[in-house]
């Protein structure tokens, strides 16, 4: 008998009927023997309902009591779902994340956990009950309630397979798998049978949607297997675990967007040390991720011009420190872009092979698709361009490196 991590997000979640039918998928599971954990998420539309009554109140709500709005949304699920469970006449019991101690920092709406107390759901799943927890939110040492952000319920349900001692950890959601590309973009979009920790973790920070970051990261620290399904279609699905000779041997893997982006420029800032410091520090204090950045230096070395990325979210509060910072430096104009996206190439194979950043830049070319700003790493490439041309990009690039199949995509 071992113990099984399931993993619902919200759209498993976003009604009655559906609520009825993951309790029943649960208690079939548990039927087989197997100690069962389950990781829920707020109902579908719960959470930006909730965030939006914040906005009706306030345009800049506290994060610490948007922290604690947004955080019932689980609370509703787990109820639901542990009462969905014992009308099946299976013992069930819910867990909110102060009952199972699930400490994080304080880093209220993006807090990290720090440890999880699994007592009390060892001593429910030893009893022959089924765990139902929240996912998403955490507590601080000073009983704060904290969330993990948008898809932290994948964090929560990695975390507690690894402290549990679990084999694998489930993820139940509205898609049958990783695919090689948007299928609503590319219809012959391939679903992928395993994927590397690295090609997730890059797929997951460049805009696929199918894992929390954190939750990739969390899954290769400590070396859970991730297995992505569908809720509601049967399917293998795809597995998240070490990298290996045939995840290797595909140079390319897939293609990602991300239109959840936004560009900030500061033209003729002196150029000497530290004025880097005095942009980036004190965005780095407010939280604010900032993602590519490029500097060009005028001929005569006196001045640069310096443009980063950040997410849509984070723009207008990084906007209103950069304005604030650059009249300071003396910067000659700040310039914003809400209208660009990113596209990426993600792919292990890229390690070994030259041309690849080269061969990707000639497609989007021919389609007259211009590059504003690149990234690299061992195992991608990243361009930020004009968010109109981002669905013909992503197809351009999918047919450029083989990653189709023939027939349609099954989503």
């Amino acid at each position: 008998m071992g113990i099984v991590v399931q993993k619902y997000g919200g759209t498993s979640l976003g009604s009655l009927e559906k609520i009825k039918y993951v309790a029943n998928r649960v208690v079939d599971r548990y039927r087989l023997g197997d100690k069962v954990v389950v990781v829920v998420s707020a109902m579908a539309g719960q959470t930006d309902s909730l965030i939006d009554l914040a906005k009706d109140i306030t345009k800049s709500p506290d994060p610490r009591e948007m922290d604690v709005l947004v955080s019932t949304g689980e609370q509703v699920s787990v109820a639901l779902l542990a009462m969905a469970i014992k009308e099946l006449g299976v013992p069930a019991r819910s867990f909110l994340a102060h009952q199972i101690g699930l400490k994080t920092d304080s880093s209220h709406t993006k807090a990290r956990i720090l440890d999880i107390d699994v007592r009390l759901i060892n001593k429910a799943l030893d009893a022959g009950e089924i765990a139902v927890v929240a996912g998403f939110q955490g507590v601080t040492e000073d009983k704060d309630i904290t969330t993990l952000g948008r898809g932290g319920s994948d964090t929560s349900a990695v975390a507690l397979t690894s402290v549990l001692g679990a084999d694998i950890c489930e993820i139940y959601t509205d898609v049958d798998g990783v695919y090689t590309a948007d299928p609503s973009i590319c219809s012959n979009a391939r679903r992928l049978d395993k994927i590397s920790y690295d090609e997730m973790l890059e797929m997951a920070s460049l805009g696929a949607k199918v894992l929390q970051i954190r939750s990739v990261e969390f899954a290769k620290k400590y070396n859970v297997p991730v297995l992505v399904k569908s809720t509601f279609k049967e399917g293998t699905g795809t597995l998240v675990t070490k990298e290996d000779v045939t995840m290797e041997s595909a140079v390319v893997s897939g293609v990602t967007y991300d239109k959840n982006e936004a560009k900030i420029t500061l033209l003729g800032v002196p150029d000497r040390p530290g004025v880097a410091a005095t942009i980036f520090t004190p965005l780095a204090e407010e939280n604010i991720n900032v993602d590519m950045i490029i500097q060009n230096i005028s001929a005569d070395g006196k001045y640069a011009d310096l443009s980063f990325t950040v997410t849509m979210s984070d723009y207008e509060r990084a906007m209103a420190i950069v304005k604030k910072k650059g009249e300071l430096l003396g910067a000659s104009d700040i310039l914003g872009d809400i209208k660009i996206a990113k596209i990426s190439i993600i792919g292990a194979g890229m390690r070994s092979h030259a041309g690849i950043a080269a061969k990707m830049f000639g497609a989007l070319s021919k389609e007259g698709i211009n590059i504003q700003m690149i990234s690299t790493s061992e195992i991608k490439v990243s361009c930020v361009i004009d968010e109109k041309y981002i669905e013909l990009g992503t197809r351009v690039l999918h047919d450029v490196f083989n990653l189709g199949k023939q027939g349609d995509a099954i989503v």
